[in-house]
């Protein structure tokens, strides 16, 4: 499932199915222009998805350093008030 999931989210491997259906469309007399048009708006789409999981992982990983600060804050002060008590 992990490597599945590598695959759908790399850049190459999205390039190179496009290609591939692209190329098949060309041979089976699909315009030109329409190739072009479906290409570009693949491409557009990929940056689009690429951008919005990077981001949603970057925060993600932003979000567990703050937990694991808050964790350490907590341990600290139920430490700091054993000691006192």
């Amino acid at each position: 499932m992990e490597t599945l999931k590598k695959k759908l989210s790399s850049r190459k491997f999205w390039a190179a199915a496009v290609g591939v259906i692209l190329g098949i469309a060309l041979i089976f007399g699909v315009d030109g222009e329409a190739v072009s048009d479906i290409a570009g708006a693949v491409t557009a789409l990929a940056s689009i998805i690429a951008y919005i999981t990077t981001e949603g992982k970057i925060d993600a990983a932003s979000v567990s350093s703050v937990i694991e600060i808050g964790e350490e804050l907590a341990a600290e002060l139920t430490a700091d008030e054993e000691d006192e008590g």
